[in-house]
C-alpha cells in the first residue's frame, strides 16, 4: 500500500499568548517544541493509521524569536518512510497579524515510529512521490540518515581512543588535567 504526501499533510495555527513566554518575554522554545511534537505525531499517525512515538528530533535551530500576539503556523508532511519509521518535516512560521509580515522561525525533522497496541513496531504504507521537491526531501532524509550513521561511528571511535584525539582540544578554552 502506498499513500501520497498530500494525504497526511497537516497545518495548524495558534495565537501565541503571554502564558507561553520565557523570562525574556518571547515564546518559550519548549512550548514550540511541544507543538512541533504534536503535529509530527498527527502527521505520522495520519499516514500510518497507527499510534506513533517520537524516535528522534533532528537539529532544532530557533532562527527568529516568536512574539506574544503572533499567529504561529506549523506545516508538517511526510518526507521519508522506512519499514516502520517516518520522517516528518516541519516548518514553523510566525505572522504579525497587524502587519501581515510572516517570518520563518524554525524547520526540523522528527523521526516517528508506528507501534501497535503491544508496543511493537508495525509497517507503514509506502510513499507516492509526485514532484521533484518531494523527491528532494526523500533523498535528503536518506542522506541525513547515512550521515548520522557515519557520525555515530566517528564519535564511538573518539570515545574508545580519546588519547589519540586530545590534541584537537589545544585550540579550545579548556585546561586538560588528566
Amino acid at each position: 500500500m502506498f499513500k501520497s504526501i498530500k494525504e497526511s499533510k497537516i497545518e495548524i495555527s495558534e495565537l501565541m499568548l503571554p502564558s507561553n513566554t520565557n523570562f525574556g518575554g518571547k515564546i518559550h522554545g519548549g512550548y514550540i517544541l511541544s507543538l512541533m511534537d504534536q503535529i509530527a505525531f498527527a502527521c505520522a499517525s495520519k499516514h500510518s493509521r497507527s499510534y506513533c512515538v517520537t524516535a528522534s528530533v533532528d537539529k532544532v535551530n530557533f532562527l527568529r524569536p516568536i512574539e506574544v500576539g503572533e499567529l504561529v503556523t506549523m506545516k508538517a508532511s511526510i518526507n521519508y518512510v522506512g519499514k516502520s519509521s517516518m520522517v516528518v518535516g516541519i516548518r514553523v512560521e510566525a505572522e504579525n497579524i497587524r502587519t501581515g509580515n510572516i517570518k520563518h522561525c524554525n524547520s526540523s525533522y522528527f523521526t516517528m515510529v508506528a507501534v501497535n497496541e503491544g508496543g511493537k513496531t508495525e509497517s507503514v504504507p509506502g510513499l507516492v512521490i509526485s514532484s521533484k521537491i518531494e523527491a528532494k526531501r526523500f533523498i535528503r532524509a536518506i542522506k541525513r540518515r547515512e550521515d548520522d550513521v557515519k557520525k555515530d561511528a566517528y564519535l564511538s571511535e573518539i570515545y574508545k581512543n580519546v588519547d589519540q584525539y586530545l590534541e584537537l582540544l589545544k585550540d579550545y578554552r579548556v585546561k586538560i588535567e588528566i
